[in-house]
């Protein structure tokens, strides 16, 4: 960012940027959605054990997600400074861990059926969803290695192709559920393993096309060159920065999946419309995703260029489009809120009007909490540009787990407010995040680039 550039210059810059990564992000999300959507059209039981195992198993892919996202801001800064050398250790390190994650993830995947039970979870619904997660494992390490390389490409901000690849993954997703899940165009009927077949292919598919573009696309880097060689000095960097952004990613989706859990304690019908109120909340979510990384990018280039004014405006920017958006949000969730949670029901579903009310509860407060969710993500990026992790870590913890979860518990469980008190702990949690993390990007974080 320089700071000759106008606030017009810096929402150009930032859209050009995030545009194409948010796009790709709400494709990635599509093969989510269409897995819940077809669920939801082959049985109430599947959809709600294909929600609980995606739950279970986001948590642990944010978790592992935090070494690619450390990847960004470092590749950015070695960029601004030239220092290509940096670049390739850095990626390549990120992938090498995100290997030795997803290895270890696998475990409690594969056997998670007890785990499910122990948490109180209906045994029907706990054994589908322990189906669902042990095909999953499969695809976590490759997951996890194509989320390194496309924070790699976005530090270089190489983003269309990055959209382009998860649009046609997607696509290819949503005709292998159609054949999986239903046993369409000659394909056995195989349900929620169909879902999972269907997702763990397409991981697997984008790792290696991604893996080709980078190889070809960027020789100078030459990623994979010598992959099978141990950089020390490479690893600990991406380590350092990257754990305390997977622990801050833990207690956000955790927040969300004990959210599930509850909702879970409460009845299958419950749980169902958490499903498709959470799905339609990433939505919207992944556009402010999109946008804090690319504030990201545009703050790590100037922390490597040390152009501090440039630094606070395009921050500015973000901030402002992100609120924008938000209250564009708000006002689509409160006006068609029935009709959005239609998109993923049967009309001939016996329980869809009882999803439908519950539902429509649920979105209510989920348009409370457009505003806190778009501004906690937002500061977020803002600090990972200047390599902020580890207090920021602390203050996720704390509104997460210490403020959210027990809001949720107090309001939907013990005051017996059902789905609506749950989703209200979220804001509050959500609410929390979003006042310590912006009053520590604008206190501490930009004093790390001086004017």
């Amino acid at each position: 960012m320089s700071a000759r550039k106008t606030y017009r210059q810096h929402s150009r810059a930032l859209l050009v940027l995030g545009l194409p990564l948010i796009g790709s992000h709400l494709a990635q999300m599509a093969i989510g959605i269409t897995d819940n959507l077809m669920l939801g059209r082959y049985s109430v039981e599947a959809l709600a054990a294909g929600t609980l195992g995606f739950s279970m198993s986001f948590v642990l892919f944010i978790v592992g997600s935090g070494f690619a996202f450390a990847v960004l801001p470092m590749v950015a800064g070695a960029m601004a400074e030239g220092d290509e050398t940096q670049v390739r250790r850095v990626t390549r390190m990120g992938m090498w861990i995100s290997v030795l994650f997803g290895l270890v993830a696998m475990a409690p995947m594969i056997w998670s059926e007890p785990l499910l039970l122990a948490l109180g979870q209906q045994p029907e619904i706990a054994v589908l969803a322990a189906q669902y997660l042990s095909i999953l494992a499969i695809g976590m390490a490759p997951n996890l290695v194509v989320m390194v390389l496309k924070n790699y490409l976005a530090a270089l901000e190489r983003t269309q192709f990055i959209l382009w690849v998860t649009v046609v993954a997607a696509v290819i997703n949503g005709v292998l559920n159609y054949a999986l899940i239903f046993g369409n165009l000659g394909a056995p009927e195989l349900g929620l393993r169909g879902a999972a077949i269907a997702s763990v292919s397409m991981q697997i598919a984008t790792m290696l096309v991604i893996a080709i573009y980078c190889a070809r696309a960027t020789p100078e880097h030459a990623l994979f060159q010598r992959f099978w060689r141990f950089d020390s000095e490479g690893f600990a960097r991406v380590f350092r920065l990257g754990w305390p952004i997977g622990l801050t990613n833990l207690a956000e989706s955790g927040l969300f999946s004990a959210t599930a859990l509850m909702m879970g304690w409460i009845g299958a019908l419950s749980l169902a419309a958490h499903g498709i109120a959470i799905q339609l909340a990433s939505v919207t979510f992944m556009v402010h995703l999109g946008f804090s990384q690319a504030a990201t990018v545009r703050v790590g280039n100037a922390m490597g260029r040390k152009d501090g004014a440039g630094l606070r405006m395009g921050a500015k920017v973000a901030v402002a489009i992100s609120v924008g958006f938000a209250s564009l949000t708000v006002a689509v969730y409160l006006a068609i809120p029935e009709t959005l949670l239609g998109l993923f029901l049967d009309a001939g579903d016996p329980d869809r009007p009882a999803i439908l009310v519950i539902g429509v509860g649920l979105l209510a407060m989920a348009a409370l909490f457009q505003l806190v969710d778009g501004a906690q993500v937002i500061a977020l990026g803002l600090l990972r540009g200047v390599q902020d992790t580890r207090v920021p870590m602390i203050h996720a913890a704390i509104s997460y787990w210490l403020v959210g979860i027990p809001a949720s518990y107090l309001f939907g469980i013990w005051l017996g407010w059902g789905g609506v008190g749950i989703w209200m702990g979220l804001v509050v949690g959500l609410a929390c995040a979003a006042a310590l993390l912006m009053q520590r990007f604008w206190t501490r974080g930009v004093a790390r680039v001086p004017l």
